[in-house]
């Protein structure tokens, strides 16, 4: 969706670039409808070669649509049968040696298919980017057009457009014989050629950045009712994010999901045990895994005393509001995703988000809600970067059923209540490119913190450092 709304917004500027232009070429011509050029393909750069859009030759996409430049490793490219032709050169193709001589007076060019040097009469000249076959058509560095032909060329950074302008040199007036009965003819004067203009420097047009990452936990600390600063294990996540243009304006979508497994510690296992007997001082009565009141032995300096959801309407009717579950493994998964508008460079933008945990564990319900915040992409297209976010979710909530027990009262077993918190979650990390791979590795540190509201048995935070490896398109 985002590549297709750029083409658009491409198509855009090229026709105000167009109509410009017309406009600058006389009266005469400014009366004169605007063509209909056609829309660039997806994620392009229209040609503007003396006020003319460049079409290709034969189009194998679309009949009338324009076959515009495109960027690769920060290089323009364009393509060479349509724009030479219109100086005037022959071109030809030896598909043996995948050569292409293009030729015209005073001047001869050379290139090969996949081959980083063109020949400009005779002499070679290395390429940063080879020549090749892009939907059926020869591209090639926009430079080979500038040096080889002797044409003016501009990028028009504001339009996201390719100006190219090209004038051939005068043909010289043949002197004129002199006649016999003139005493002292006068010569012809010969014009002389215009000099073959330095091209610019291929600009670097605006990358959008499109990532995803995964980053393992490094010793994560969880605080909450059923571990008391316990370390988890086998923690990670994954995220990712795209930049898009829509309507004039950069946004970008980002996700990030977490999965953290920790244990909860007690002195019991599940099986329940005889008061008086060794390692029973907390736990008394025959269920072992969800024991309320006086069968539970609580309170206790025992981590299986655990502070459960809806204390407070526990404590009003048996006042207690904690239950003994034994040790087991706890895991917590979530995502949120964040739409957010760039309101300044480099990178950082502003937005709106959606978050959901699930609990695997004592029948807790998934929580939801949405928020804002901001955040800072990283700039993969550097070879280090730093990049962070921050965002806030007033309310996050989900239904709670207390589970159906004989140590509850009537009007609380099997009840449901809502359980909410607010959330707030932030991250700060590191990229370093590898060299030309796509790759990079992550690094940094991030934590949530959930503030108890409606029924919640306590404030919760995780945090952990992380390392990963991201891959950039």
């Amino acid at each position: 969706m985002g590549i297709s709304v750029r083409a658009h917004g491409l198509l855009l500027s090229a026709t105000l670039a167009a109509s410009a232009a017309l406009a600058a070429g006389g009266a005469a011509l400014a009366q004169t409808p605007a063509a209909d050029f056609g829309a660039p393909p997806s994620g392009e750069i229209p040609i503007l070669f003396n006020d003319h859009h460049v079409y290709s030759k034969p189009d194998k996409l679309r009949a009338n649509r324009v076959l515009a430049a495109i960027v690769k490793g920060g290089t323009i490219l364009v393509p060479l049968r349509s724009l030479f032709e219109q100086t005037g050169a022959t071109v030809n193709y030896d598909p043996a040696t995948k050569t292409v001589d293009v030729s015209k007076t005073g001047a001869d060019v050379k290139v090969t298919l996949g081959k980083p040097i063109v020949t400009i009469n005779g002499e070679d000249r290395p390429l940063d980017v080879p020549p090749e076959m892009y939907k059926g058509a020869l591209v090639v560095p926009l430079r080979v057009i500038s040096e080889g032909m002797g044409a003016y060329v501009q990028w028009v950074g504001e339009k996201h457009l390719v100006v190219i302008r090209y004038n051939p040199a005068p043909v010289a007036t043949p002197e004129p014989a002199t006649p016999t009965p003139a005493p002292a003819p006068i010569a012809t004067p010969v014009p002389t050629a215009k000099p073959t203009p330095t091209p610019l420097p291929t600009p670097t047009p605006y990358h959008y950045e499109a990532f995803v990452a995964g980053d393992y936990d490094l010793d994560p600390i969880v605080y909450n009712e059923i571990s008391p600063g316990n370390r988890a294990s086998g923690s990670y996540g994954i995220k990712g994010a795209i930049e898009f243009p829509l309507a004039g304006a950069d946004l970008a979508l980002d996700a990030d999901y977490r999965h953290v497994q920790y244990p909860h510690d007690s002195l019991l296992g599940v099986a329940g045990c005889t008061a008086g007997t060794a390692n029973c001082s907390t736990v008394n009565g025959a269920d072992p895994v969800y024991q309320y009141g006086a069968a539970g032995g609580c309170p206790s300096t025992d981590e299986g005393c655990v502070t459960v959801v809806g204390y407070p309407a526990l404590v009003s009717e048996i006042g207690l509001g904690q239950a003994y579950v034994p040790g087991f493994t706890a895991t917590e998964n979530d995502v949120d995703v964040h739409l957010g508008f760039k309101v300044a460079d480099p990178r950082i933008f502003l937005g709106v988000g959606g978050f959901v945990k699930k609990y695997d564990y004592l029948g807790y319900p998934n929580v939801s809600g949405v928020g804002f915040g901001a955040e800072k992409l990283p700039d993969l297209e550097n070879q280090f970067s730093v990049y962070g976010n921050l965002w806030y979710y007033p309310s996050i909530s989900g239904n709670y059923t207390y589970p159906t027990s004989i140590y509850l009262p009537t009007d609380i077993s099997g009840q449901t209540i809502k359980l909410s918190y607010s959330a707030l979650k932030y991250s700060a990390g590191l990229t370093i490119d590898l060299g030309k791979s796509p790759l990079y590795i992550d690094a940094g540190y991030d934590g949530e913190r959930f503030t108890g509201k409606t029924n919640a048995p306590s404030n919760t935070t995780i945090t952990s450092p992380f390392v990963g490896l991201g891959l950039h398109f």
